[in-house]
């Protein structure tokens, strides 16, 4: 998400000037230590209430007021180090990824372990120690100071802003050699060791450094010792494409931003000419190292994969634990064109609280950055239909693996051209039903009628999978939209919608069908009926199921069994 500035006046000292992210000049005299210390807590905590859309939506109030407490009786006392991480803590509440107090501003005074922990597959690794213990890189790492990696990450918790697993791994991997984090969160005592438990049973002891004498440490990385790179690794560019062979185009977006050099345009078009002039069988749209930005940006592009796919193309995206943000949105979009995720889980949540907003503290002028509004992708896409805050899952997974770190080799990648077989995305039986793609599975049981006028509603996004389905039912009379023109594909579908789409699709296929149900109609799907009509034909067809009715909403697996149903008809 684009990142903004406040520009509301605020209460307490939270005058404008603190929403342009530079501290407010007091006009009198300076408070003193734990006064300055009560005064930015106080700032952060106002702030969080008046800004974030759902402050209590993780934790309640009462846990926040208690841990503000427990914040205030140690301001007088604590180090500078230890005061940023209370607010820290406070901040980690909320369970929201984006929500974040920044630690820039005690960078120079907190102290390192020279070693780094990366996740593979699973499994953390030691990827980078002090020279001298080469020979322990790449070795798993099963404990820290005698508690399982996943008790650490359950400490880092309380400390970290993330609203799904993933997120919370990633955060730690990027600060898991910062020692006061571990003191903070009491796995190890101040000043001490970290010792590491490697594969084996063999301990590694790492001592604490600051800032300045690590720059001094010489370190040896795993890194180094990779001499080949694929062909797919990722770079620098904003987006970038190239072929792999005859059969699979390859397109890199690592940021959600328009390369002033290459507007999205003409990269898109770049990218047309190019399609036009192969026959490739499957596109891949890698978003594994796009951290966000504005999720807009891609569209020129998205038009051109639409086209693509019309002409019998697959499309495939590619995520991993970078995919995050506004990335996130872009691979949610490429699922509702129809196309397949594969990769790894990302760190970024399907729905999510964004459209991030900063501020400073007034006194010791900490950027904090808070979540200005909630964004729930399942009121635009059938592609986020039944999922919500949680991380966005592959629907083939494909993890990175360590051997093919070391050989250069991008597994993911590998295995796709390995597999040119067509593949499928997950059915999510159990998530709701959306208007689009019922419509969707009544057009492929009724033999995906060819049409030639496009779909005149103006809420369609015109890169739907199911967008054929909606411009046949809307030629066809099967639908006329909403009261007020629009189609609202991704709005849950009611029984009395599904009765009176099933109804319009037999008869604009000029089926008779029989009665085959002398069974009334249940009382729970006449109630309230606007079309009885349609509910008693669909009823008597059995083209609705048994137990219609019998809960809130309508399944996918109830809707494919419609479809079905129908398709028996013909």
């Amino acid at each position: 998400m684009r990142t903004t500035p406040f520009r509301r006046a605020g209460s307490l000292i939270l005058a404008a000037a603190l929403f342009t992210g530079t501290a407010v000049q007091a006009a009198e005299p300076a408070p003193s230590a734990a006064a300055a210390r009560q005064q930015d807590l106080d700032v952060l905590y106002q702030s969080l209430e008046r800004y974030h859309p759902d402050l209590f939506a993780n934790t309640p109030e009462a846990d926040f007021l208690a841990r503000k407490a427990e914040i205030e009786s140690r301001l007088a006392t604590e180090s500078e180090v230890d005061f940023v991480l209370d607010l820290q803590s406070l901040v980690a509440l909320v369970g929201d990824s984006h929500t974040q107090a920044s630690l820039n501003a005690v960078a120079d005074q907190v102290r390192f372990y020279p070693m780094v922990l990366t996740w593979y597959d699973g499994h953390w690794y030691l990827t980078t120690a002090e020279e001298g213990q080469t020979d322990l890189l790449g070795r798993e790492v099963s404990a820290v100071n005698g508690h399982s990696m996943e008790e650490v990450l359950e400490a880092f918790s309380s400390l970290l802003s993330a609203d799904n697993p993933v997120k919370l791994r990633r955060q730690y991997r990027q600060s898991c050699n910062v020692a006061d984090l571990y003191e903070y969160v009491g796995l190890v005592p101040e000043g001490g060791a970290l010792e590491l438990t490697l594969e084996g049973g063999q301990v590694l002891s790492v001592e604490p450094v600051d800032a300045a004498a690590l720059s001094h440490v010489s370190l040896a990385r795993l890194s180094e010792q990779i001499t080949d790179q694929p062909a797919t690794a990722a770079t620098e560019d904003f987006y970038w494409s190239t072929a792999l062979d005859g059969d699979t185009y390859y397109i890199q977006y690592n940021t959600c931003r328009e390369d002033p050099e290459l507007p999205m345009a003409t990269f898109a078009a770049q990218v047309q000419t190019a399609l036009d002039d192969g026959d490739y069988s499957r596109v891949l749209v890698d978003l594994r190292n796009n951290g966000g930005g504005s999720d807009g940006v891609i569209w020129p592009l998205l038009a051109v994969l639409r086209a693509e796919m019309d002409d019998g193309a697959q499309l495939v995206g590619l995520i991993g634990e970078t995919t995050f943000s506004s990335a996130i949105i872009n691979a949610v979009e490429l699922q509702e064109m129809g196309a397949v995720l594969v990769g790894e889980p990302a760190s970024g949540s399907v729905d999510h609280f964004g459209s991030v907003g900063s501020f400073a503290l007034p006194n010791s002028g900490i950027q904090i950055g808070v979540s200005t509004k909630y964004i729930d992708l399942g009121t635009l896409l059938d592609a986020d239909a039944g999922r919500g805050v949680e991380s966005l899952e592959p629907d083939v997974t494909v993890p990175q693996t360590m051997a093919d770190t070391l050989a250069g080799r991008g597994s993911a990648v590998e295995w796709l051209l390995a597999h040119p077989e067509r593949l499928e995305q997950q059915a999510y039986p159990d998530a709701p039903l959306t208007r689009g793609r019922f419509l969707g599975l009544l057009y492929v049981a009724a033999g995906s009628p060819a049409t030639s006028e496009p779909a005149a509603f103006p809420d369609l996004l015109g890169i739907e999978w199911y967008l054929p389905a909606i411009s046949w039912a809307q030629t066809a009379g099967v639908t006329n939209g909403t009261s007020d023109g629009t189609f609202t594909a991704a709005r849950p579908l009611t029984w009395q919608e599904a009765a009176v789409f099933l109804v319009r699709t037999a008869e604009a296929l000029g089926l008779e069908p029989e009665r085959i149900r002398t069974a009334p109609l249940p009382s729970v799907l006449a109630e309230g009926a606007w079309d009885r009509t349609s509910l008693e034909l669909a009823w008597g067809w059995g083209l609705l199921p048994e137990d219609a009715g019998a809960s809130d909403g309508i399944t996918r697996a109830q809707g494919t069994a419609m479809a079905e149903a129908l398709r028996t008809l013909l």
